[in-house]
């Protein structure tokens, strides 16, 4: 009797016709391998005086904090900043509406990446009713005359829309529900907006076709797969940052020099953290 055939192997597409999701080995290797040139593009960042900013849409739990927390992960944080703001108070309210995103813009040699941004007016405002017919007919007569004001000041401006399916939707709140760390990222607003799919789907696509310009167009991200949306979104982003590697050389740690006339106080005048890993 011959030898039993090996099963095919199995090919990126489960039986549903969906990519099935990326080899966790592999997506870790590729991942460490951006990171570096993250930094890398750091570097020039830093030396060129290059302004980059990004923003991060898309529906709830979309993968967007996942993202950004992977970008920042290797990078210093004194060159890159993560802006995520809350609700306007009542003062921000009064202000022309791009104010209070305007003070967290990148200065020379700076990274700055908007967890959300000003295109809270286009999608949940929107919905939501928290803004009237006139402001967001502003809005979206102003925002790619302002969108054109930034690039031509020298900023380079990169927006992604993280697109994932109702059905993904669904499994990652419950996921957020059963996971008490992860409760607070599921708020009340969260669970209204699910109930308005549809609604957030229109205004997804009228924001698209008043704001996808040349100078700032829009970068969808299929995102139903967490790890081919991180790599994917990192690798795009590098490869709009003409950087080169001008990591600097490594250091040499020279010798210790022997302390002199130092002593160490007594333990017993010390407090210290209990070790409860013994």
């Amino acid at each position: 009797m011959g030898k039993s055939a090996k099963p095919p192997r199995a090919s990126a597409l489960d039986h549903g016709g969906v990519a099935a999701p990326l080899d966790r080995k592999l997506y870790a290797k590729e991942l460490a391998r951006l990171q570096v040139e993250l930094v890398k593009m750091q570097y020039w960042v830093k030396a060129t005086g290059f302004r980059l900013m990004v923003l991060f849409e898309g529906r709830d739990a979309a993968g967007k904090g996942g993202t950004i927390k992977r970008i920042t992960e290797p990078l210093n944080p004194r060159g890159c900043r993560v802006v995520a703001l809350g609700t306007p108070s009542d003062q921000q309210r009064s202000q022309w509406y791009f104010q209070r995103y305007v003070e967290h813009f990148p200065s020379a040699g700076e990274i700055v990446l908007f967890d959300r941004s000003w295109y809270n007016r286009a999608g949940v405002e929107r919905v939501m009713g928290f803004c009237s017919e006139a402001e967001l007919r502003e809005f979206e007569q102003s925002c790619p005359e302002f969108e054109r004001m930034l690039v031509r000041s020298g900023i380079v401006l990169l927006k992604y829309w993280f697109s994932v399916s109702d059905a993904e939707q669904e499994a990652r709140f419950q996921a957020r529900i059963d996971d008490p760390a992860r409760r607070w990222k599921l708020s009340p607003m969260d669970l209204e907006s699910r109930d308005r799919w549809v609604e957030f789907s229109r205004a997804k696509d009228d924001m698209f076709a008043h704001t996808n310009i040349p100078e700032a167009p829009w970068f969808t991200v299929e995102a139903d797969d967490k790890r081919r949306a991180r790599l994917n979104c990192i690798r795009h982003l590098l490869s709009k940052v003409p950087y080169h590697d001008m990591t600097p050389p490594a250091l040499k740690l020279p010798p210790r020099g022997k302390a002199q006339g130092y002593e160490r106080p007594p333990i017993n005048e010390q407090f210290f953290v209990p070790n409860a890993y013994p």
